[in-house]
């Protein structure tokens, strides 16, 4: 009884913790980005015409606060973020929150849907793999994890359209609005996640068929679908579940560089056009919501391994 009327506050304890290291940590992201953002160049000179005076640039430097120290634009951004306020974009004329927010869409389908292709081929390839040990299928999943985690999704997608779209035109290189645009970027992103969930699963399931419950399963006699699928699989899957929602992360950082391939209207275009005209504002605002929802994935995983072992709140 004692125990039970401990553990409400380990919990308590062990939440209030991991959201502290949680919002550290996106302070610390948006601190990199902020002072890196601004080593990149004055946005002054692409606001004004060319025939501009440095007075005008010095003018419109301390319009925007830019002349201040940047630990005094930081703290001013730290202020204004914890009020909802990201900033306004100079180049859309628009609360740069609203910009990021138009985009996300974007890049949440993609990523999802890039999940989706990894989790359809890692977790069959990876329960093969486990079960045909040492044979043909197993040096082919094998291959398939070392060549998705090897090659870059970007170098991947210019296969991709070279094959599908310039040799084969079977799907278009590019554009946004309809399913065929979906498929090459979601291949191109989703072969990476697949390759790390084959690998998971594998080891998982090597571990769960060689123990004692699995052995007896056997030797009940049930068929072989049910021990792999019933008992060994739904054993195993907690460590390849886990993977898979910080994997989502993952795959949204990794979505720059397809989007931008692919001309895909997502955060992480957004972020390098962005880069490019030195709009700070929308740059910090893209950051900043992408770290909140990778960090968020991160912290519902601790708590939620938490509620299943107690041992690890303990710790």
């Amino acid at each position: 009884m004692h125990r039970k009327a401990r553990e409400p506050s380990v919990m308590t304890r062990f939440i209030f913790f991991r959201t502290q290291q949680a919002l550290v940590t996106v302070f610390l992201v948006t601190a990199i980005i902020f002072v890196i953002i601004r080593l990149v160049g004055d946005p002054t000179h692409l606001m004004l015409p060319p025939e501009a005076t440095e007075a005008d640039r010095a003018l419109l430097r301390d319009e925007m606060g830019l002349s201040d120290p940047i630990p005094i634009q930081y703290l001013r951004f730290v202020g204004d973020l914890v009020q909802g306020d990201m900033g306004t974009s100079y180049r859309f004329r628009r609360p740069a929150l609203d910009v990021v927010m138009e985009r996300l869409g974007a890049t949440l389908l993609l990523t999802s849907l890039s999940l989706g292709v990894g989790t359809l081929v890692g977790i069959p390839l990876g329960v093969a793999s486990a079960v045909r040990r040492d044979t043909v299928v197993d040096i082919l999943a094998k291959g398939v994890a070392i060549f998705g985690q090897a090659a870059p999704p970007f170098l991947l997608a210019l296969l991709l359209v070279r094959l599908f779209s310039v040799e084969l035109r079977w799907l278009p290189t590019s554009g946004y609005g309809s399913f065929s645009n979906l498929i090459l970027p979601a291949l191109a992103l989703g072969w990476y996640s697949a390759a790390g969930i084959l690998r998971l699963t594998r080891s998982s399931m090597l571990e769960v068929l060689g123990s004692e419950y699995v052995k007896m399963a056997r030797i009940k006699g049930l068929p072989a679908h049910v021990v792999i699928y019933k008992h060994a699989l739904k054993n195993a899957s907690l460590p390849v579940l886990t993977f898979m929602a910080l994997q989502f992360g993952i795959l949204m950082g990794g979505a720059v560089a397809i989007e931008a391939i692919f001309a895909w209207p997502g955060v992480g275009k957004l972020i390098l056009d962005s880069i490019s005209n030195l709009d700070y504002a929308v740059v910090q605002a893209a950051v900043t919501v992408s770290a909140l929802i990778f960090v968020g994935l991160n912290l519902a995983v601790d708590i939620l391994y938490a509620i299943i072992d107690p041992r690890i709140r303990l710790g």
